[in-house]
């Protein structure tokens, strides 16, 4: 099992985000999100949007601090990357 999270450095709605992210399943990662306390809103489509305040909980919880680009290689190496589409794909 890997949870991966990257530094809250992601700006929205006023406050700092990270990146929630399974390097092995989907099923792993809303499992960790759901004893996180993260609501299933939260999910899209390949990782969960977490504020700041609960980055520390998730590294106590056992997720592994990661730079964001490693989170996105790990993610494609993984086969779990689902990238957004194109307007008019």
């Amino acid at each position: 099992m890997t949870i991966l999270i990257d530094r809250p450095l992601w700006p929205a709605r006023g406050r700092l985000w990270s990146h929630l992210v399974s390097d092995t399943s989907f099923a792993e990662l809303h499992d960790f999100a759901e004893r996180l306390g993260v609501p299933p809103r939260a999910f899209e489509r390949d990782h969960y949007d977490i504020p700041a305040d609960l980055y520390e909980p998730a590294l106590l919880l056992g997720a592994q601090a990661i730079g964001s680009q490693e989170l996105v290689a790990r993610l494609i190496r993984a086969g779990l990357r689902r990238r957004k589409h194109a307007p008019g794909a």
